[in-house]
Protein backbone atom coordinates (compact mmCIF):
# COMPACT_ATOMS: atom_id res chain seq x y z
CA UNK A 1 0.00 0.00 0.00
CA UNK A 2 1.75 3.15 -1.11
CA UNK A 3 -0.25 5.22 1.37
CA UNK A 4 2.74 4.33 3.56
CA UNK A 5 4.99 6.32 1.28
CA UNK A 6 2.82 9.41 0.94
CA UNK A 7 0.91 9.48 4.17
CA UNK A 8 1.49 13.07 5.27
CA UNK A 9 -2.02 14.40 4.68
CA UNK A 10 -3.60 11.22 6.07
CA UNK A 11 -1.18 11.08 8.99
CA UNK A 12 -1.44 14.75 9.89
CA UNK A 13 -5.21 14.34 10.15
CA UNK A 14 -5.01 10.99 11.96
CA UNK A 15 -6.72 9.23 9.05
CA UNK A 16 -3.98 6.61 8.92
CA UNK A 17 -2.29 5.29 12.05
CA UNK A 18 -4.52 7.46 14.25
CA UNK A 19 -5.15 6.86 17.98
CA UNK A 20 -2.00 4.79 18.52
CA UNK A 21 -0.03 4.54 21.76
CA UNK A 22 3.34 6.30 22.01
CA UNK A 23 6.17 4.19 23.43
CA UNK A 24 9.03 6.44 24.62
CA UNK A 25 10.07 5.08 28.04
CA UNK A 26 13.41 3.30 27.87
CA UNK A 27 12.31 0.22 29.87
CA UNK A 28 9.35 -0.31 27.50
CA UNK A 29 11.54 0.16 24.41
CA UNK A 30 13.94 -2.42 25.93
CA UNK A 31 11.09 -4.87 26.42
CA UNK A 32 9.81 -4.30 22.87
CA UNK A 33 13.32 -5.02 21.58
CA UNK A 34 13.47 -8.28 23.55
CA UNK A 35 10.34 -9.39 21.69
CA UNK A 36 11.76 -8.29 18.31
CA UNK A 37 14.98 -10.22 18.96
CA UNK A 38 12.95 -13.29 20.02
CA UNK A 39 11.23 -13.08 16.59
CA UNK A 40 14.67 -13.01 14.94
CA UNK A 41 14.39 -9.30 14.08
CA UNK A 42 16.79 -6.43 14.69
CA UNK A 43 16.10 -4.28 17.76
CA UNK A 44 14.82 -0.78 17.01
CA UNK A 45 17.09 2.24 17.49
CA UNK A 46 14.10 4.58 17.76
CA UNK A 47 13.73 6.58 20.97
CA UNK A 48 9.97 6.93 20.41
CA UNK A 49 7.44 5.08 18.27
CA UNK A 50 3.73 4.24 18.24
CA UNK A 51 2.01 0.87 18.51
CA UNK A 52 -1.46 -0.53 17.79
CA UNK A 53 -3.40 -3.23 19.66
CA UNK A 54 -1.13 -5.99 18.31
CA UNK A 55 2.09 -4.08 18.99
CA UNK A 56 2.59 -3.21 15.30
CA UNK A 57 4.44 0.09 14.86
CA UNK A 58 4.41 2.06 11.57
CA UNK A 59 7.69 3.74 12.59
CA UNK A 60 9.42 0.40 13.30
CA UNK A 61 8.01 -0.92 9.99
CA UNK A 62 9.55 2.05 8.17
CA UNK A 63 12.85 1.59 10.00
CA UNK A 64 13.15 -2.08 9.03
CA UNK A 65 11.61 -1.55 5.58
CA UNK A 66 8.99 -4.26 6.14
CA UNK A 67 5.34 -3.54 6.90
CA UNK A 68 4.81 -7.26 7.48
CA UNK A 69 7.47 -7.62 10.20
CA UNK A 70 4.75 -8.91 12.57
CA UNK A 71 2.87 -10.65 9.76
CA UNK A 72 5.30 -12.92 7.88
CA UNK A 73 3.51 -14.73 5.01
CA UNK A 74 0.40 -12.80 6.12
CA UNK A 75 -0.66 -15.73 8.31
CA UNK A 76 0.14 -16.71 11.96
CA UNK A 77 0.16 -13.09 13.06
CA UNK A 78 2.68 -12.06 15.75
CA UNK A 79 1.85 -9.78 18.66
CA UNK A 80 3.74 -7.79 21.30
CA UNK A 81 1.90 -6.65 24.45
CA UNK A 82 3.65 -4.00 26.56
CA UNK A 83 0.60 -2.78 28.47
CA UNK A 84 -2.99 -3.91 29.11
CA UNK A 85 -4.19 -0.55 27.70
CA UNK A 86 -3.38 -1.80 24.17
CA UNK A 87 -6.86 -3.38 24.24
CA UNK A 88 -8.27 0.14 23.65
CA UNK A 89 -6.27 0.69 20.45
CA UNK A 90 -7.22 -0.03 16.83
CA UNK A 91 -5.40 -2.58 14.65
CA UNK A 92 -3.93 -0.66 11.73
CA UNK A 93 -2.13 -3.30 9.65
CA UNK A 94 -3.31 -6.86 9.15
CA UNK A 95 -4.11 -9.39 6.43
CA UNK A 96 -7.27 -10.60 8.25
CA UNK A 97 -10.14 -8.33 9.26
CA UNK A 98 -10.81 -10.37 12.43
CA UNK A 99 -7.29 -9.96 13.91
CA UNK A 100 -8.63 -7.03 15.89
CA UNK A 101 -11.53 -9.08 17.32
CA UNK A 102 -9.30 -12.06 18.17
CA UNK A 103 -6.81 -9.81 20.01
CA UNK A 104 -9.68 -8.17 21.89
CA UNK A 105 -11.09 -11.55 22.97
CA UNK A 106 -7.67 -12.83 24.05
CA UNK A 107 -6.88 -9.67 26.04
CA UNK A 108 -10.27 -9.47 27.75
CA UNK A 109 -10.46 -13.20 28.60
CA UNK A 110 -6.93 -13.12 30.08
CA UNK A 111 -7.01 -9.65 31.60
CA UNK A 112 -5.70 -10.67 35.05
CA UNK A 113 -2.72 -12.56 33.64
CA UNK A 114 -1.89 -9.70 31.24
CA UNK A 115 -2.17 -7.11 34.04
CA UNK A 116 0.18 -9.13 36.25
CA UNK A 117 2.71 -10.07 33.56
CA UNK A 118 3.12 -6.63 32.00
CA UNK A 119 4.12 -5.12 35.35
CA UNK A 120 7.56 -6.69 34.90
CA UNK A 121 7.71 -8.23 31.45
CA UNK A 122 6.70 -8.07 27.80
CA UNK A 123 4.25 -10.65 26.44
CA UNK A 124 4.75 -11.74 22.86
CA UNK A 125 3.89 -14.65 20.62
CA UNK A 126 1.78 -15.51 17.63
CA UNK A 127 -1.81 -16.19 16.74
CA UNK A 128 -1.18 -19.65 15.38
CA UNK A 129 -3.48 -21.46 13.01
CA UNK A 130 -3.14 -24.72 11.17
CA UNK A 131 -1.46 -23.40 8.00
CA UNK A 132 2.05 -21.96 7.62
CA UNK A 133 1.33 -20.50 4.16
CA UNK A 134 -1.80 -19.58 2.19
CA UNK A 135 -1.54 -20.91 -1.37
CA UNK A 136 -5.21 -21.37 -2.16
CA UNK A 137 -8.73 -21.04 -0.74
CA UNK A 138 -8.49 -24.50 0.87
CA UNK A 139 -5.71 -23.19 3.13
CA UNK A 140 -7.99 -20.37 4.32
CA UNK A 141 -10.97 -22.68 4.85
CA UNK A 142 -8.92 -25.08 6.95
CA UNK A 143 -8.47 -22.36 9.61
CA UNK A 144 -11.43 -22.93 11.92
CA UNK A 145 -9.76 -21.85 15.15
CA UNK A 146 -6.59 -20.12 16.25
CA UNK A 147 -4.37 -20.63 19.27
CA UNK A 148 -2.46 -17.84 21.00
CA UNK A 149 1.10 -19.10 21.56
CA UNK A 150 2.18 -16.87 24.43
CA UNK A 151 5.75 -16.22 25.55
CA UNK A 152 7.42 -13.65 27.78
CA UNK A 153 10.98 -12.31 27.54
CA UNK A 154 12.01 -13.04 31.12
CA UNK A 155 10.14 -16.35 30.82
CA UNK A 156 7.91 -15.27 33.69
CA UNK A 157 5.28 -17.62 32.29
CA UNK A 158 7.59 -20.62 32.35
CA UNK A 159 8.87 -19.70 35.81
CA UNK A 160 5.31 -19.30 37.14
CA UNK A 161 4.45 -22.77 35.83
CA UNK A 162 7.60 -24.22 37.44
CA UNK A 163 6.84 -22.49 40.75
CA UNK A 164 3.28 -23.83 40.60
CA UNK A 165 4.60 -27.39 40.30
CA UNK A 166 6.99 -26.89 43.23
CA UNK A 167 4.20 -25.47 45.40
CA UNK A 168 2.15 -28.59 44.60
CA UNK A 169 5.11 -30.81 45.58
CA UNK A 170 5.49 -28.92 48.84
CA UNK A 171 1.81 -29.52 49.63
CA UNK A 172 1.72 -33.16 48.58
CA UNK A 173 5.07 -34.64 49.62
CA UNK A 174 5.45 -34.79 53.41
CA UNK A 175 9.27 -34.26 53.43
CA UNK A 176 9.60 -31.82 50.55
CA UNK A 177 10.05 -28.89 52.97
CA UNK A 178 13.42 -30.40 53.96
CA UNK A 179 14.71 -30.11 50.36
CA UNK A 180 16.86 -26.97 50.67
CA UNK A 181 17.74 -26.78 46.98
CA UNK A 182 14.05 -26.84 46.12
CA UNK A 183 13.17 -24.16 48.67
CA UNK A 184 16.01 -21.93 47.40
CA UNK A 185 14.73 -22.38 43.84
CA UNK A 186 11.19 -21.44 44.99
CA UNK A 187 12.51 -18.23 46.58
CA UNK A 188 14.37 -17.35 43.35
CA UNK A 189 11.26 -17.99 41.26
CA UNK A 190 9.02 -16.05 43.65
CA UNK A 191 11.31 -13.03 43.25
CA UNK A 192 10.41 -13.02 39.54
CA UNK A 193 6.78 -14.15 39.75
CA UNK A 194 5.59 -12.81 43.09
CA UNK A 195 2.96 -14.79 44.99
CA UNK A 196 1.37 -16.93 42.27
CA UNK A 197 -1.62 -17.69 44.51
CA UNK A 198 -2.50 -14.00 44.10
CA UNK A 199 -1.10 -13.33 40.63
CA UNK A 200 -2.90 -15.18 37.86
CA UNK A 201 0.14 -15.29 35.60
CA UNK A 202 -0.87 -17.98 33.14
CA UNK A 203 -3.49 -17.04 30.51
CA UNK A 204 -6.68 -19.09 30.98
CA UNK A 205 -8.01 -19.11 27.45
CA UNK A 206 -5.79 -19.26 24.39
CA UNK A 207 -7.99 -20.97 21.76
CA UNK A 208 -10.59 -18.92 19.87
CA UNK A 209 -12.92 -19.57 16.93
CA UNK A 210 -12.05 -18.02 13.59
CA UNK A 211 -15.41 -16.87 12.21
CA UNK A 212 -16.43 -14.58 9.33
CA UNK A 213 -13.67 -12.36 7.96
CA UNK A 214 -12.15 -10.52 5.02
CA UNK A 215 -8.58 -11.26 3.99
CA UNK A 216 -6.21 -9.44 1.67
CA UNK A 217 -5.17 -12.76 0.06
CA UNK A 218 -6.03 -13.24 -3.64
CA UNK A 219 -6.97 -9.61 -4.17
CA UNK A 220 -9.44 -9.58 -1.27
CA UNK A 221 -11.70 -12.45 -0.22
CA UNK A 222 -14.72 -12.68 2.13
CA UNK A 223 -15.69 -15.74 4.16
CA UNK A 224 -19.16 -15.82 5.79
CA UNK A 225 -20.14 -18.71 8.05
CA UNK A 226 -23.72 -19.95 8.47
CA UNK A 227 -24.80 -23.08 10.41
CA UNK A 228 -25.11 -25.29 7.31
CA UNK A 229 -22.99 -23.45 4.75
CA UNK A 230 -19.83 -21.39 4.40
CA UNK A 231 -19.86 -18.75 1.66
CA UNK A 232 -16.75 -17.46 -0.09
CA UNK A 233 -17.02 -14.21 -2.08
CA UNK A 234 -13.99 -13.31 -4.19
CA UNK A 235 -12.59 -12.92 -7.67
CA UNK A 236 -13.23 -16.23 -9.48
CA UNK A 237 -9.53 -16.21 -10.46
CA UNK A 238 -8.58 -16.99 -6.82
CA UNK A 239 -6.84 -20.41 -6.68
CA UNK A 240 -9.28 -23.07 -5.46
CA UNK A 241 -12.43 -21.05 -6.33
CA UNK A 242 -15.41 -23.47 -6.69
CA UNK A 243 -13.03 -26.43 -6.28
CA UNK A 244 -12.40 -26.50 -2.56
CA UNK A 245 -15.05 -28.39 -0.51
CA UNK A 246 -17.92 -27.76 -2.96
CA UNK A 247 -20.27 -29.85 -0.75
CA UNK A 248 -20.04 -27.37 2.15
CA UNK A 249 -18.89 -24.13 0.53
CA UNK A 250 -20.87 -21.86 -1.74
CA UNK A 251 -18.78 -19.67 -4.08
CA UNK A 252 -19.92 -16.28 -5.32
CA UNK A 253 -18.06 -14.03 -7.72
CA UNK A 254 -17.51 -10.55 -6.30
CA UNK A 255 -18.41 -9.30 -9.80
CA UNK A 256 -21.92 -10.81 -9.61
CA UNK A 257 -23.91 -8.09 -7.85
CA UNK A 258 -27.19 -9.99 -8.17
CA UNK A 259 -25.98 -13.19 -6.47
CA UNK A 260 -24.05 -11.34 -3.75
CA UNK A 261 -27.09 -9.20 -2.94
CA UNK A 262 -29.42 -12.22 -2.82
CA UNK A 263 -27.02 -14.02 -0.47
CA UNK A 264 -26.87 -11.05 1.94
CA UNK A 265 -30.65 -10.60 1.86
CA UNK A 266 -31.54 -14.30 2.24
CA UNK A 267 -29.18 -14.76 5.21
CA UNK A 268 -30.59 -11.70 7.02
CA UNK A 269 -27.34 -9.73 6.89
CA UNK A 270 -28.74 -6.55 5.35
CA UNK A 271 -31.40 -4.04 6.24
CA UNK A 272 -33.66 -3.39 3.25
CA UNK A 273 -34.74 0.20 2.55
CA UNK A 274 -37.69 0.97 4.83
CA UNK A 275 -38.97 4.32 6.08
CA UNK A 276 -38.38 3.24 9.70
CA UNK A 277 -34.60 3.73 9.37
CA UNK A 278 -34.06 5.44 6.02
CA UNK A 279 -35.85 8.67 6.89
CA UNK A 280 -34.21 9.31 10.26
CA UNK A 281 -30.68 8.29 9.19
CA UNK A 282 -30.15 10.59 6.21
CA UNK A 283 -28.59 7.55 4.50
CA UNK A 284 -29.98 8.17 1.00
CA UNK A 285 -29.09 11.88 1.15
CA UNK A 286 -25.55 10.90 2.13
CA UNK A 287 -25.32 8.40 -0.75
CA UNK A 288 -26.69 10.99 -3.22
CA UNK A 289 -24.11 13.56 -2.17
CA UNK A 290 -21.30 10.99 -2.49
CA UNK A 291 -22.51 10.06 -5.98
CA UNK A 292 -22.48 13.73 -7.09
CA UNK A 293 -19.04 14.38 -5.56
CA UNK A 294 -17.69 11.37 -7.42
CA UNK A 295 -19.09 12.70 -10.74
CA UNK A 296 -17.46 16.08 -10.06
CA UNK A 297 -14.16 14.28 -9.50
CA UNK A 298 -14.51 12.36 -12.79
CA UNK A 299 -15.33 15.55 -14.71
CA UNK A 300 -12.96 18.01 -13.03
CA UNK A 301 -10.31 16.01 -11.11
CA UNK A 302 -8.25 19.08 -10.19
CA UNK A 303 -11.04 21.37 -9.02
CA UNK A 304 -10.52 22.86 -5.56
CA UNK A 305 -13.58 21.82 -3.57
CA UNK A 306 -12.66 23.39 -0.24
CA UNK A 307 -15.66 25.68 0.15
CA UNK A 308 -18.28 23.61 -1.63
CA UNK A 309 -21.70 23.88 0.02
CA UNK A 310 -25.16 22.46 -0.74
CA UNK A 311 -26.12 25.47 -2.91
CA UNK A 312 -23.00 25.09 -5.09
CA UNK A 313 -23.72 21.34 -5.42
CA UNK A 314 -27.31 22.07 -6.55
CA UNK A 315 -26.02 24.52 -9.16
CA UNK A 316 -23.49 21.96 -10.41
CA UNK A 317 -26.21 19.29 -10.66
CA UNK A 318 -28.42 21.61 -12.76
CA UNK A 319 -25.50 22.53 -14.99
CA UNK A 320 -24.62 18.87 -15.64
CA UNK A 321 -28.09 17.38 -16.08
CA UNK A 322 -27.04 15.13 -18.99
CA UNK A 323 -24.17 13.59 -17.05
CA UNK A 324 -26.38 13.10 -13.97
CA UNK A 325 -29.04 11.37 -16.10
CA UNK A 326 -26.64 9.11 -17.98
CA UNK A 327 -24.95 8.01 -14.73
CA UNK A 328 -28.42 7.30 -13.31
CA UNK A 329 -27.53 6.90 -9.61
CA UNK A 330 -28.60 10.37 -8.42
CA UNK A 331 -32.05 10.24 -10.09
CA UNK A 332 -32.48 6.67 -8.78
CA UNK A 333 -31.79 7.75 -5.18
CA UNK A 334 -34.28 10.63 -5.46
CA UNK A 335 -36.93 8.28 -6.87
CA UNK A 336 -36.19 5.77 -4.07
CA UNK A 337 -36.69 8.50 -1.47
CA UNK A 338 -40.08 9.41 -2.97
CA UNK A 339 -41.21 5.78 -3.15
CA UNK A 340 -40.19 5.13 0.49
CA UNK A 341 -42.04 8.29 1.58
CA UNK A 342 -45.19 7.05 -0.18
CA UNK A 343 -45.11 3.29 0.47
CA UNK A 344 -42.90 3.03 3.55
CA UNK A 345 -40.46 0.78 1.65
CA UNK A 346 -38.78 0.29 -1.73
CA UNK A 347 -39.65 -2.55 -4.10
CA UNK A 348 -36.09 -3.85 -4.21
CA UNK A 349 -36.79 -6.54 -6.84
CA UNK A 350 -37.47 -3.76 -9.40
CA UNK A 351 -34.04 -2.20 -8.80
CA UNK A 352 -31.04 -3.17 -11.00
CA UNK A 353 -28.64 -5.33 -8.91
CA UNK A 354 -25.72 -2.88 -8.60
CA UNK A 355 -27.98 -0.01 -7.53
CA UNK A 356 -29.48 -2.13 -4.73
CA UNK A 357 -26.26 -1.69 -2.78
CA UNK A 358 -26.82 2.09 -2.74
CA UNK A 359 -29.94 1.77 -0.59
CA UNK A 360 -29.08 -0.98 1.94
CA UNK A 361 -26.81 -1.24 4.97
CA UNK A 362 -25.52 -4.09 7.11
CA UNK A 363 -28.15 -5.24 9.62
CA UNK A 364 -26.95 -3.43 12.75
CA UNK A 365 -27.65 -6.24 15.25
CA UNK A 366 -26.09 -9.01 13.09
CA UNK A 367 -22.63 -10.11 14.31
CA UNK A 368 -21.33 -9.65 10.75
CA UNK A 369 -22.62 -6.05 10.43
CA UNK A 370 -19.16 -4.49 9.99
CA UNK A 371 -18.04 -7.12 7.49
CA UNK A 372 -21.30 -6.77 5.55
CA UNK A 373 -20.88 -3.00 5.38
CA UNK A 374 -17.34 -3.56 4.10
CA UNK A 375 -18.67 -5.81 1.32
CA UNK A 376 -21.42 -3.31 0.45
CA UNK A 377 -18.75 -0.59 0.15
CA UNK A 378 -17.00 -2.66 -2.56
CA UNK A 379 -20.14 -2.15 -4.69
CA UNK A 380 -20.39 1.59 -3.91
CA UNK A 381 -16.82 2.87 -4.35
CA UNK A 382 -18.16 6.43 -4.86
CA UNK A 383 -18.97 6.61 -1.13
CA UNK A 384 -15.45 7.17 0.18
CA UNK A 385 -16.81 7.87 3.68
CA UNK A 386 -18.28 4.33 3.99
CA UNK A 387 -15.09 2.97 2.43
CA UNK A 388 -13.04 4.73 5.10
CA UNK A 389 -15.29 3.63 7.98
CA UNK A 390 -15.57 -0.07 7.07
CA UNK A 391 -12.98 -0.80 4.43
CA UNK A 392 -9.66 0.91 5.19
CA UNK A 393 -7.61 -1.31 2.82
CA UNK A 394 -10.02 -0.42 -0.03
CA UNK A 395 -10.00 3.26 0.92
CA UNK A 396 -6.18 3.51 1.00
CA UNK A 397 -5.98 1.78 -2.41
CA UNK A 398 -8.50 4.28 -3.85
CA UNK A 399 -6.67 7.18 -2.20
CA UNK A 400 -3.46 6.23 -4.04
CA UNK A 401 -5.22 6.96 -7.34
CA UNK A 402 -6.67 10.35 -6.27
CA UNK A 403 -5.35 13.69 -7.52
CA UNK A 404 -3.89 16.03 -4.86
CA UNK A 405 -6.96 18.29 -5.04
CA UNK A 406 -9.29 15.34 -4.53
CA UNK A 407 -7.16 13.97 -1.68
CA UNK A 408 -7.43 17.19 0.30
CA UNK A 409 -11.18 17.27 -0.43
CA UNK A 410 -11.61 13.69 0.83
CA UNK A 411 -9.65 14.50 4.01
CA UNK A 412 -11.80 17.65 4.54
CA UNK A 413 -15.05 15.70 4.20
CA UNK A 414 -13.89 12.94 6.57
CA UNK A 415 -12.78 15.50 9.15
CA UNK A 416 -16.03 17.46 9.10
CA UNK A 417 -18.33 14.40 9.00
CA UNK A 418 -16.93 11.19 10.46
CA UNK A 419 -13.99 12.29 12.59
CA UNK A 420 -15.99 14.94 14.46
CA UNK A 421 -17.91 12.26 16.36
CA UNK A 422 -17.35 8.76 15.03
CA UNK A 423 -19.78 6.95 17.33
CA UNK A 424 -22.65 9.39 16.67
CA UNK A 425 -21.97 9.24 12.91
CA UNK A 426 -21.96 5.41 12.83
CA UNK A 427 -25.10 5.28 14.97
CA UNK A 428 -27.04 7.73 12.79
CA UNK A 429 -26.01 6.48 9.37
CA UNK A 430 -25.46 2.75 9.93
CA UNK A 431 -27.47 2.08 13.11
CA UNK A 432 -24.34 0.77 14.83
CA UNK A 433 -23.83 1.31 18.52
CA UNK A 434 -20.30 0.24 19.38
Amino acid sequence: MSAHKKPDLLRDNELIYGRLLTVDESHLIQRYNKALVAFGLKPTKLKSFQIDRTGFSPEVAEECGDYDYLDPNEVNRRFIILTPSQIELPVVHTAFSNTSQLMFEFMSKNQRAIDALTIKDVIYGEIEDSVPLVNDIEDLLSISQVEFKVLSAEDVLGKAAELGKLVDRLKQEPHAWRDNAMLTRMVELAKVCGDIRENALVPDQVIFRHNAYWTSHFGGLYVFVDPDMTTVISDPAAPGFRRSRPWQVSYLSINDADKVFKFLASTGRIELPRASWVESSGYLEHRAEMVVRSLIRDTEPNRNLTDVDKVWLQTWIHGHADLITSDGNFPFLNAAKREIAQLGHLKIEDVPPRQRFLVVRGKPDHPDAWLTNQLISDFVPQDFVSRYVFNKPGFYKDYDGFSDAWRSHVVDVLKTTYLKDKVAFRTRLYGLTD
